[in-house]
């Protein structure tokens, strides 16, 4: 039996570096990809101070503020549907699918066009406060979607299909705000809610950073707790766990960190969905393990994601959040075929 749990270790930190591995290698080509392409030696000159000022001017103030977002929204959307489907014992829940991204969306359109009036050059405090309002929303869409699933319990069939119901819902209140905007505005609300990391700048960095490291960490020192509500409700209150208090508090570390996510790169579906998946596939199913797993498979694909959506079709880009649609609706309709 020991010999069986050593093996198992070793498996998991073999891949966990294999994964680490693969995020490395797309990082260093990601930073020599772009409308203004720099060697990789350029690029090495350029982080010890002997490169030029264009090269520094494009690492350091463009391309990589962009990678970092990429990669904590990555990280935060997978952990999010990672925990949605540890919730629901719902392997289909995503907080894109749920609505939950489509209620920050809300929440941050309306903010701008209330108080800000436009989507370009916002403020500081404007993009500080933009998480926070990305969050309020995010939490009123999963409030609606656990209100209006529950019957004596949620299944995941109601949960889903409310879920899509939400998301409807908010999405067409979106449309009527933008219909308020100007020309320009809506173009750029468009191209933002479809997923694209709008916020790279090191001030939206800092605008996220804590939000998403805070949470991140909550959810993986919480994730024995999904394990054991995955045995059922009778069973975690014979074992001593307050089901509903942990589901609540979980529920609000997934809502975090997608209201976080939205906030600087729209809403991005199908990644919550897919990385989860991924992760249960290579390091098994038992949280402790699987959500940091799913937090390295999502930073690796949307930084993937993002290279591609700026090479695909240079020197204009694809938005990242179409990337990933493009590449996880074949998943998710696999899944559904499945899926009983």
């Amino acid at each position: 039996m020991e010999m069986v749990q050593q093996a198992k270790k070793k498996k998991y930190k073999r891949t966990m570096v294999m994964i680490f591995l693969a995020i490395v290698a797309v990082f260093l080509i990601s930073l020599n990809t772009g409308e203004i392409r720099i060697s990789p030696m350029d690029t090495f000159k350029t982080f010890f101070g002997l490169g030029s000022e264009m090269d520094e001017l494009v690492l350091f103030e463009f391309r990589l503020p962009r990678m970092v977002i990429a990669l904590l929204v990555g990280a935060s959307i997978a952990v999010s549907g990672a925990i949605w489907q540890g919730v629901s014992q719902n392997g289909l829940a995503d907080p894109g699918i749920l609505g939950v991204n489509a209620g920050a969306g809300f929440a941050v359109v309306l903010f701008i066009f209330a108080f800000q009036g436009s989507m370009s050059n916002l403020g500081d405090f404007t993009i500080f406060v933009l998480p926070l309002f990305a969050f309020v929303g995010a939490a009123f869409a999963a409030f609606l979607i656990y209100v209006l699933a529950w019957k004596k319990g949620i299944t995941p069939v109601r949960l889903i299909l409310t879920g899509i119901g939400i998301n409807a819902a908010f999405s067409a209140a979106i449309v009527v705000i933008q219909l308020k905007m100007s020309p320009n505005d809506f173009n750029q609300a468009i191209v933002w809610l479809s997923g694209s990391i709008w916020g790279s700048s090191w001030t939206y960095v800092l605008s996220v950073v804590p939000w998403m490291l805070i949470f991140l960490v909550l959810a993986m020192v919480r994730a024995r707790y999904l394990n054991i509500m995955n045995l059922g409700d009778q069973i975690s209150y014979g074992l001593g766990i307050s089901v509903h208090k942990e589901r609540s508090f979980l529920m609000l570390i997934a809502v975090a960190l997608a209201g976080a996510s939205v906030a600087v790169a729209g809403s991005i579906s199908f990644l919550g969905l897919a990385a989860p998946h991924l992760a249960r596939k290579l390091v098994g199913p038992k949280h402790q393990g699987m959500i940091p797993a799913s937090a390295m498979i999502g930073a690796l694909l949307l930084l993937l994601a993002d290279t591609l959506g700026r090479v695909i079709l240079a020197p204009s880009e694809v938005p990242v959040g179409l990337v990933v649609s493009a590449l996880g609706a074949p998943y998710f309709i696999y899944l559904l075929m499945k899926t009983n």
